[in-house]
């Protein structure tokens, strides 16, 4: 079998160039494998076999298919089988009239999909095989699928030069027949493959076909945490290659940054010319070196170059990117300066459609990368559909290209035989990686290749590395998974915890396993290749780590985990939508909701976890200083000054404008800070005695339209308070719990708005709304990244929590109940006193009575009316939701939103929809009647149409049902939110520990 070197010499080639009309020969030097594999794919055994593929031509640039192109894509006459197989389906009169028909795009499981699928069912599992680990072989059960479809030649195909066929992704191996004949075989789902069938193709009633199967050796290097999809889910296209036509071209476009200069080869494997109009390079032999002055490219100004390579066979048309990336010093520099990632993970997904993405879809979430702040990008854990990488570089998106490798489930069996370190798999990994090069090689946006994600150890990822340096030396190399980063330019950590990251960025990490390698990780630059993990409500944190990232050099920021939830469409018996996840379709085995961990929900409706992440990763950093009465804008751009941004100014008195104007701000360098003082109206603005809080916001926004965002979006804010208010605008300090003087009984107590059981303390209503029940409230229904601390929760009996009042008392105009809560069997609790004066202000204050086992989920209480409140107003923090390590998104302000939209519809419901610091909060009903709450200390507020108890059994939001009752949530404390359902425990900065809390509410109409 060829070595790396022979393989790499074999991309270097590119193949041999078009001729007359006749087959690529299907020869071990044209499709690197196993010798042994038979020639004809009716043989089976190629299921089973360690090779890529055989009968296919060499990989090469996606942008090296011509202008000739005939879409395969549409409707296919298609047969499922659990390996049954239809005799002789290649045949071209093969009756097929009994075939189903299915798109092509598309996968096989999600057919019928929002309804039942039709074709098996989709699984989704993170490290488990959802088959026994028995490599190479698979189940005797193995689904596949067969596709025919009829085509004739467009006209101007003449008969000189060949015709391929390309194959954009097969899930998980494929063979292929033209017109009956068996043309060959291929695995690496997620990679193109091309055969050159120009002997077998006739000018009209051509039958292609194409037998899918589910399960193969191949699917041992794909076990990514994602749903398993069958099918041919990418594009297929046949091009015609006229004679002379270049095959291959390689495009190296350097940047010389002290001199401006672009430095241009591009590299064509049979004679072409090059032509670049914008740079004055005309008719230019290919191979040919050019030093012009050009722009760079970047993401933060993409400057892409038009260019056409000419030959006898026709024009290539592509775009040139100029830019150097490189490490000096420890540092990643970009065309000579530092970078910072503030980026995400991608796999590709839509709900309806799975992993076949349409350039709409693709193009809607880059723009909404662009509009949140997002730089970068790493393709997990495979490379795109290409057409996603020519968006980045028309957008600008840093790219981390991963190859299509990840053998996770073997490290429950110790990994044990895993392929990473087996040579029997070294040409099926040498391929992949080939192929992910060769394709994406001419994106500039592509800066890093990834030799893949969780593949463990071994030779076969090292020799993987030592073929890109060969091919592609211009390119940085990563893989997380090598601890030592010994034969990789970067080095790579998931989910570090904070101690972890600044030791890291001191270089005072642990010694690598092997010493020798200690002093070459120490000098390499650190990425978070996953971190932030955004599963349900979060992520939480990002700010303590962007902190980091600002602090140390070495630390070069990282990638959220991930873009987008991978829930899939479903629809109740009465048609209401929700997504569906693991353990929905019948799996046995699975990994439940852990796939629904993204920024945005399966729609692409925004989360407020994305909402977080554009705040912390905005490009400027302003601060306010109301003492000095100055502005500072801190440029954290790279190479972009501040010249693309307008600066404006607003300042409201209790949520209310009374000032606003334009904020003349100098243009800030990438990298530099400057600070203003406050303009003549600014100043004036906050020179009268306000009637209540006095807030400055500034903001920075676009100044003219881009392709992602009109003008006048924002990028980034800063806020700061100037005054306090002439008086108090909460009810003032909790009194201190009363003497304990008996009082006289009463079945009803009136104070202020509150109406209250004299003899119990139960409060039975508030102003215009009756009032169900109400109590000191410690549950939350627990978050997904409360996973580590939710079991102690249940454990110590919060969810399930007994109130026994200790005594009522009363005094002059006031009403004070003492109250011990506490789980059954445990003999710890807490302690609640609660004080109605006269005027309707309630001081609350708790305290922990015993020695408590766990952090407390929060603190606060809980009331339930007897109405559906339909309208909420408040003051303080907004728009959004916002915990104790995700507010930085919101600010302080005077909000006014329907009750139902505050609640946040993660698709597997939990705690959500807290809105925190409130000085005020209105109630309004459907009848315009209201009930306004105050709170000094500020406060924080949960408005739902259901119970605690609802929202922690739901499975999908259609199980959450209105029960015709407000359940208002008024607390004064949350546990952080964090990411540890993959990633560090909370700090102890963020955690709730069972404490003494007093705070006060007053109630009024």
């Amino acid at each position: 079998m060829p070595t790396g070197g022979d393989i790499g010499r074999i991309a270097t080639l590119g193949g041999m160039p078009s001729g007359k009309r006749k087959a690529i020969r299907m020869t071990d030097e044209t499709s690197p494998g196993d010798p042994n594999d038979p020639n004809d794919p009716n043989d089976l055994s190629y299921i089973e076999s360690f090779s890529p593929g055989h009968g296919y031509a060499p990989a090469r640039a996606s942008q090296a298919n011509g202008s000739r192109q005939l879409s395969l894509n549409g409707t296919w006459k298609f047969r499922y089988s659990h390996g049954d197989l239809a005799p002789g389906f290649e045949a071209t009169d093969f009756d097929d009239s009994g075939f189903d028909d299915i798109a092509v795009p598309s996968c096989w499981q999600l057919a019928g999909v929002p309804g039942p699928p039709r074709y098996g069912a989709p699984a989704y599992t993170n490290v488990t095989y959802p088959f026994p680990v028995d490599p190479p072989h698979v189940p005797d059960r193995n689904s596949a699928g067969e596709y025919r479809r009829r085509f004739t030649l467009p006209p101007d195909w003449d008969a000189e030069g060949s015709v391929v066929v390309r194959f954009d992704g097969v899930d998980s191996c494929f063979a292929l027949f033209v017109n009956g004949a068996a043309v060959g075989h291929s695995k690496g789902s997620r990679l193109v493959r091309e055969f050159d069938v120009t002997r077998l193709v006739r000018p009209e009633d051509n039958v292609i076909a194409v037998r899918v199967h589910q399960w193969s050796a191949g699917s041992y290097l794909e076990d990514q945490d994602m749903w398993w999809l069958s099918g041919i889910f990418r594009g297929v296209t046949l091009i015609h290659e006229p004679p002379g036509a270049v095959r291959d071209f390689f495009v190296h476009a350097g940047y010389d940054a002290d001199s401006g200069t672009g430095l241009l080869r591009v590299d064509a494997t049979s004679p072409a010319t090059l032509s670049v109009p914008e740079l004055g390079i005309t008719g230019a032999a290919a191979g040919i070196e050019h030093r012009v002055p050009a722009e760079p490219w970047s993401d933060e100004h993409p400057r892409l170059y038009d260019a056409v390579l000419t030959s006898p066979g026709g024009d290539i048309r592509f775009r040139v990117g100029f830019r150097r990336i490189e490490v000096r010093d420890g540092r990643i520099l970009l065309n000579g300066h530092a970078i910072q990632f503030r980026g995400v993970n991608r796999h590709e997904w839509h709900p309806e459609t799975g992993r076949s993405l349409d350039e709409a879809t693709m193009r809607a979430d880059i723009a909404a990368m662009k509009r949140h702040n997002i730089n970068a990008v790493r393709t997990s854990h495979y490379p795109p559909d290409p057409r996603f990488l020519d968006l980045c570089d028309e957008y600008g998106l840093l790219v981390i290209d991963e190859c299509d490798l990840e053998t996770h489930g073997f490290a429950l069996a110790g990994w044990r035989n895993n392929p990473s370190g087996d040579p029997r798999w070294r040409p099926a990994c040498l391929d992949r990686i080939e192929r992910t090069v060769e394709r994406d090689k001419n994106h500039p946006s592509v800066i890093i290749w990834s030799l893949g994600n969780e593949a463990g150890t071994g030779a076969n990822l090292e020799q993987m590395a030592e073929w890109i340096r060969g091919r592609d030396p211009g390119r940085l190399i990563h893989y997380e998974g090598e601890p030592d980063a010994f034969y990789v330019d970067v080095y790579s950590r998931m989910y570090a915890g904070y101690d972890e990251l600044d030791a890291i960025g001191r270089r005072q990490e642990a010694i690598t396993a092997n010493p020798e390698h200690d002093e070459h990780r120490r000098r390499l630059p650190m990425i978070l290749c996953e971190y932030g993990h955004a599963m349900g409500n979060g992520p939480g944190g990002l700010a303590e780590y962007t902190e980091l990232f600002d602090r140390y050099p070495r630390l070069h920021g990282g990638f959220i985990w991930e873009w987008t939830d991978h829930g899939i469409t479903q629809l109740t018996p009465a048609g209401e939508r929700y997504f569906g996840y693991g353990g929905d379709f019948g799996e046995r085995v699975h990994d439940g909701n852990f796939v629904i961990d993204g920024l945005v929900f399966p729609d692409r409706t925004a989360s407020p976890g994305l909402l977080e992440a554009k705040a912390v990763f905005s490009p400027v950093r302003i601060t306010i200083d109301p003492g000095a009465r100055s502005i500072m804008v801190a440029n954290r751009h790279h190479t972009m000054s501040t010249h693309r941004y307008r600066f404006g100014w607003t300042v409201e008195d209790g949520g209310v404008r009374v000032a606003a104007g334009d904020l003349e701000m100098p243009n800030v360098p990438a990298g530099d800070v400057a600070t203003v003082g406050f303009p003549q109206a600014l100043a004036a603005a906050t020179a009268s005695a306000p009637d209540d809080e006095r807030w400055l916001t500034v903001t920075a926004s676009l100044a003219g339209d881009a392709p992602w965002a009109a003008a006048g979006h924002e990028v980034a804010f800063g806020q700061a308070q100037l005054t306090q208010p002439r008086k108090p605008n909460g009810p003032g300090p909790a009194a201190s719990p009363p003497a304990a003087t008996p009082g006289a009984r009463s079945t009803r107590l009136t104070l202020g708005c509150a109406v209250l059981d004299g003899g119990t303390g139960e409060l039975r209503r508030l102003g215009p709304f009756a009032v169900h029940s109400a109590f000191p409230d410690f549950w939350r229904a627990p978050v997904d990244n409360d996973v580590r601390v939710a079991g102690a929760w249940r454990q110590a009996g919060l969810d399930r929590l007994e109130r026994r009042i200790i005594a009522v008392q009363r005094t002059a105009g006031a009403l004070c109940t003492r109250l011990r809560i506490a789980p059954a069997g445990a003999a710890f609790g807490l302690l609640a006193t609660l004080t109605w004066d006269a005027d309707g202000l309630l001081s609350v204050h708790i305290a922990p009575d015993g020695s408590w086992p766990c952090p407390l989920p929060k603190i606060g209480l809980r009331l339930v009316l007897d109405a559906a409140v339909e309208e909420v107003s408040w003051f303080g923090r907004g728009p959004g939701e916002a915990y104790r390590d995700t507010y930085h998104a919101t600010r302080v302000g005077r909000f006014t939103v329907p009750a139902g939209e505050l609640a946040t519809p993660y698709v597997r419901p939990q705690e959500n929809g807290n809105r925190m610091q409130v000085r005020s909060l209105t109630l309004t009903g459907d009848a315009g009647q209201a009930l306004t709450v105050t709170g000094d200390p500020p406060f924080d507020f949960a408005v739902r149409r259901w119970s605690p108890e609802l929202l922690t059994a739901a499975r999908h939001t259609p199980d959450l049902i209105p029960d015709g009752r407000t359940h208002l949530h008024l607390d004064a404390a949350h546990h952080g939110i964090g990411s540890a359902s993959c990633g560090p425990k909370l700090p102890p900065g963020h955690t709730l520990a069972a404490r003494t809390v007093s705070y006060a509410l007053r109630f009024s109409t």
